[in-house]
């Protein structure tokens, strides 16, 4: 899940991104308005965490904007401006979630999860195919009863390559849905990161190449 931060405060926008990062999610971060309506508008975003006092205005503004041309991505507001009737003035601007500062981080990512989760279609939150179960919220994965340890990446691609069962996933897929902006899109790491999954997942062989194309997993002959 791909993740759009707004936030002008480096130290704080640091911590964030790590955050979240550690928590499975691809981020991308914008200090000002301007930066993070030219990246909402390049990207599919599941979720936005915004801050209201920025540099070139209130975030709230550009949120208006965004409600205004019907896009609906979720956005939690991240800010220190927390009164009641800030909030409300938040919700009332289509903010999904409220969140003031100082927060709890562990906070912050269970508050995205559960904004990105809520922007998808209903699914089932523990995915089958062929012996390998994938649990999403307790974010396990086991093949054949025996628990995988994968890292935040290797959980992503191969969340991604289920919910597309018997479909080609093809790199620029990947990298837009499991890596941010700071993946260069020419280079190798989708195949690096299906390589490690692959061998991690063992025998018999999961996830299939389709040449030119990309990757599958549950094809039929």
């Amino acid at each position: 899940m791909r993740v759009l931060l707004v936030e002008d405060d480096h130290e704080l926008g640091q911590a964030v991104v790590s955050g979240l990062r550690a928590g499975g999610f691809a981020v991308d971060w914008a200090a000002g308005l301007a930066d993070a309506d030219l990246k909402h508008s390049v990207h599919t975003y599941d979720c936005v965490v915004l801050d209201r006092g920025l540099p070139d205005g209130d975030g709230l503004g550009l949120l208006r904007g965004w409600r205004s041309r019907h896009e609906r991505t979720p956005v939690l507001v991240l800010t220190a401006l927390d009164a009641v009737p800030d909030r409300i003035a938040g919700f009332a601007d289509g903010a999904d979630d409220y969140l003031g500062k100082p927060f709890a981080m562990d906070e912050l990512v269970v508050r995205v999860g559960a904004l990105c989760r809520r922007a998808e279609p209903p699914r089932e939150t523990v995915l089958r195919l062929l012996g390998v179960e994938m649990d999403l919220p307790r974010r396990r994965v086991r093949r054949d009863g025996v628990l995988l340890s994968l890292t935040s990446k290797e959980f992503a691609v191969l969340e991604l390559l289920l919910t597309r069962a018997g479909h080609v996933v093809s790199r620029s897929e990947f990298i837009e849905h499991c890596w941010d902006e700071m993946a260069e899109p020419m280079s190798n790491v989708v195949d690096v990161v299906v390589t490690q999954l692959r061998r991690k997942l063992g025998e018999p062989p999961f996830v299939a190449t389709v040449r030119g194309a990309g990757f599958i997993v549950g094809a039929t002959e």
